[in-house]
């Protein structure tokens, strides 16, 4: 065709419309997309029974030498606590049942519920491990710290904590008479655990740098602040754990009572904490590690 009016009198030839057919209307195409490619998960599962295994076993290890300590520490300020037993009588009659009567001592309940409570928390921290070494195809032996791991063995620690706070409670009070735990009690019990776990963790690296260089010519600072915050932390978090017994052993004491109950054994009550918290939150954590990677390392020279 030619151009109109101030056209440049070029004639073109018309495009032809795309022909439409009835089966192109039926079947229509379906749209084409640039869609990514999917690839498989891959998880570093090998040799996981064994792996699972081992953080069984470490945790075994570590909480089967933490444990006897912390019974006698733990049955000791009860008893003080509820009048049945002085601080340092308490302690050396479970220390004497203990090298006399071994089979007595670690089958007796307090020792079970102290394992129970440790064993579940180093295990839950190896099964996170466990978890993110497969799940990141890293190898066995690989730790890290996360968010994750906090929360678990926080939550596990501090369920299994309260129950044995208040089963020593029942078995260590001013009777044998057991009655419900006050709920007050619970709570006192929750925030000084909730202490002592914010210490061991978050604190530590923060004091580590403040201390002194020369602490480096017999340990590190790092390790030096590991025991000093969760046991500096008992000075104020031992209260807690007396007021909360207190309420359970007087259930009828007045304010002022308690007051006087609570600072007369806080000397004492507070030093057998500081005792049983620097194996609990120091040389368990250490043990647990420690055998744990050299399982796992045994467990890679297998792959």
């Amino acid at each position: 065709m030619c151009d109109g009016p101030g056209g440049n009198g070029v004639t073109r030839a018309k495009e032809p419309l795309p022909s439409v057919t009835t089966k192109s209307l039926l079947h229509p195409k379906p749209p084409t997309t640039d869609a990514p490619p999917t690839y498989p998960v891959e998880w570093n599962t090998k040799n996981l029974p064994l792996r699972i295994a081992s953080d069984a076993i470490s945790a075994a290890c570590a909480a089967g030498l933490i444990a006897p300590l912390i019974t006698i520490f733990d049955r000791g300020v009860i008893e003080n606590a509820s009048g049945r037993s002085s601080l340092l009588n308490s302690i050396s009659t479970s220390f004497r049942t203990l090298l006399a009567r071994p089979h007595i001592f670690l089958a007796s309940r307090p020792f079970r519920l102290i394992s129970s409570v440790y064993f579940s928390t180093y295990l839950t921290a190896n099964s996170i491990d466990t978890i993110a070494s497969t799940t990141t195809l890293s190898p066995a032996s690989h730790t890290k710290p996360s968010l994750s791991k906090f929360f678990a063995t926080s939550t596990v620690n501090m369920s299994l904590g309260l129950y044995k706070d208040s089963q020593f409670a029942q078995m260590f009070g001013p009777s044998r008479i057991k009655r419900s735990i006050p709920a007050a009690s619970y709570a006192l019990f929750a925030l000084r655990d909730s202490m002592t776990i914010f210490a061991s963790f978050n604190v530590p690296p923060l004091l580590a740098p403040m201390l002194s260089e020369e602490v480096e010519k017999v340990m590190s600072r790092a390790s030096l602040a590991q025991i000093l915050a969760p046991a500096a932390v008992q000075i104020a978090s031992t209260p807690l754990h007396l007021w909360g017994l207190d309420l359970y052993n007087r259930p009828g004491a007045s304010f002022g009572e308690r007051l006087r109950q609570v600072g007369g054994n806080w000397v004492g009550s507070t030093a057998a904490r500081m005792g049983r918290i620097v194996p609990a939150f120091g040389f368990g954590g250490v043990v647990n590690a420690k055998v744990r990677r050299r399982l796992m390392e045994s467990v890679e020279e297998r792959m």
